[in-house]
């Protein structure tokens, strides 16, 4: 049994104390918040989970294996830093932190301490994505054109990182996922539109290796909630969308097939569209939180790498999101990654 102490009761802490409650394999004994409603609202819902307003004290309770930090990310750094430092293992929300540099140091952390180190990066626990990646190793699609996403809605607003920051570790970190890569170069642009002094949303296009792209859109300024991804292939394409309720993912077997017909016309072209069916898949759902919580839970248990969502995984998602950062800053300009 793997005992775990949440930091950050906000957003997404809650739903790490309620999975590391539920499986069979851990516990949360203990959470850490600033805010006394929070950890109020907290020990209503969970009566065993002890709370503290002192992180540190989380830190230095000696029945703690393992700490999940949900905190803002300006402190997933040092707090990650700190609870390596205290021998625990750690399950860091994205982004690892807001510099390459800064990830490659918490892995050396994590390699001197000989603790699991792994990021938050839910969506690679997703049924839907998980089959994406699948199919796509099977060479059904083909070779890979470009790929595009799209997180939009009117709001929830942050002040503690822009929509960029906020939004896109997660495309980034599909995107890299289903491509077994990532990407070598950005180019992007933002906007301020709703007064703040962050960018509500950003526009941002990746190259990867082979002349593929991939379209990120964010935004906190949407009037429709949109979670989808859009990957176009060789030999047929794919739409996975997170709020549909007929199935996630769509196949669609469509391409462009070159001709040798000759054409008097100079205005046709000699590539003709092929048309075929649209296939659901039926996909086993499993809540994407709690197979990540069990990820980490048997990579502790079994003294596991946690490859999927490592620190060089995420190091690579947050060196992306700073050369889109530096790129919007410049007005799109092309930034190497």
């Amino acid at each position: 049994m793997i005992s775990v102490g949440v930091i950050g009761c906000g957003h997404w802490g809650p739903n790490h104390i309620r999975v590391f409650s539920q499986l069979s394999g851990s516990q949360c004994l203990m959470c850490a918040d600033i805010d006394e409603s929070r950890l109020k609202a907290i020990k209503a819902m969970f009566p065993s989970v002890e709370v503290t307003k002192d992180y540190r004290a989380l830190l230095a309770n000696p029945k703690i294996d393992a700490v999940c930090i949900a905190a803002p990310t300006k402190y997933h750094y040092p707090f990650t830093q700190e609870a390596l430092a205290a021998g625990k293992h750690v399950l860091c929300e994205k982004p690892l932190a807001m510099s390459y540099e800064e990830c490659m140091a918490l892995k050396a952390a994590s390699e001197k301490a000989k603790k699991v180190l792994m990021v938050g990066h839910v969506f690679v626990f997703n049924a839907g994505i998980r089959w994406v990646k699948e199919y796509i190793a099977s060479g059904e699609v083909g070779r890979i054109y470009y790929a595009h996403s799209e997180r939009t809605n009117l709001g929830p607003f942050r002040y503690d990182v822009n929509a960029l920051w906020d939004l896109a570790p997660h495309d980034i970190a599909i995107f890299d996922y289903l491509l077994g890569e990532s990407a070598i170069s950005t180019s992007a642009r933002g906007l301020k539109c709703l007064g703040n002094s962050l960018e509500d949303l950003a526009f941002a296009t990746l190259d990867y290796p082979g002349g593929k792209l991939a379209n990120i859109h964010v935004s906190w300024a949407d009037p429709r909630k949109v979670r989808q991804i859009t990957i176009v292939g060789e030999k047929k394409m794919i739409v996975w969308d997170d709020l549909d309720t007929l199935g996630a993912v769509r196949v669609y077997d469509k391409s462009v097939e070159r001709t040798s017909k000759y054409y008097e016309s100079y205005g046709e072209f000699q590539l003709l569209s092929r048309e075929g069916s649209i296939t659901i898949p039926k996909i086993n759902l499993v809540e994407p939180l709690k197979a990540q919580g069990q990820y980490f839970i048997d990579c502790v248990e079994q003294g596991r790498h946690p490859d999927l969502v490592d620190a060089d995984r995420g190091a690579h998602v947050v060196r992306t999101l700073a050369a889109v950062q530096k790129s919007m800053d410049q007005s799109g300009n092309l930034v190497r990654i």
